[in-house]
């Protein structure tokens, strides 16, 4: 039996109530904390499951990309925003850019201040015309 939830309007209380979909609609409903009838139908949060390629693909949409160049917090979350869709940890220097993005340092400070990027084990910020 599908579980519906309510809140009472008059004593402000939340609860479920379990019925059949004939008797949806059809079932008077009061609240079991006060025994009002005014009580109101309450939607709960819906969750929609997206596959790997299809998050990826929402991340490569070219809306998104534009003006990142100009925008280092902009920048910053979306890097984030790929890190979490990954699901992978891409390591301690990737975060402190990411942090500093986010506080809007330049991708140009970050990489004079943090001379391991360009290292192989550091890997690559990239310069002003890759992003």
């Amino acid at each position: 039996m599908p579980t519906y939830e309510y809140r009472c309007l008059d004593c402000r209380k939340r609860f479920e109530v379990f019925m059949t979909y004939a008797e949806y609609g059809t079932r008077p409903v009061a609240c079991p904390h006060c025994g009002s009838g005014n009580v109101q139908r309450r939607i709960g949060r819906v969750r929609v499951a997206r596959s790997e390629e299809s998050r990826l693909e929402d991340l490569a949409d070219p809306d998104k990309l534009a003006g990142l160049e100009d925008d280092p917090k902009a920048l910053g979350r979306m890097m984030r925003q790929m890190s979490k869709e990954v699901g992978e940890d891409l390591g301690d220097v990737f975060d402190e850019v990411v942090s500093r993005l986010e506080a809007g340092q330049s991708p140009e400070d970050i990489e004079r201040e943090i001379p391991e990027l360009g290292s192989e084990e550091g890997g690559d910020l990239g310069g002003e015309d890759e992003f």
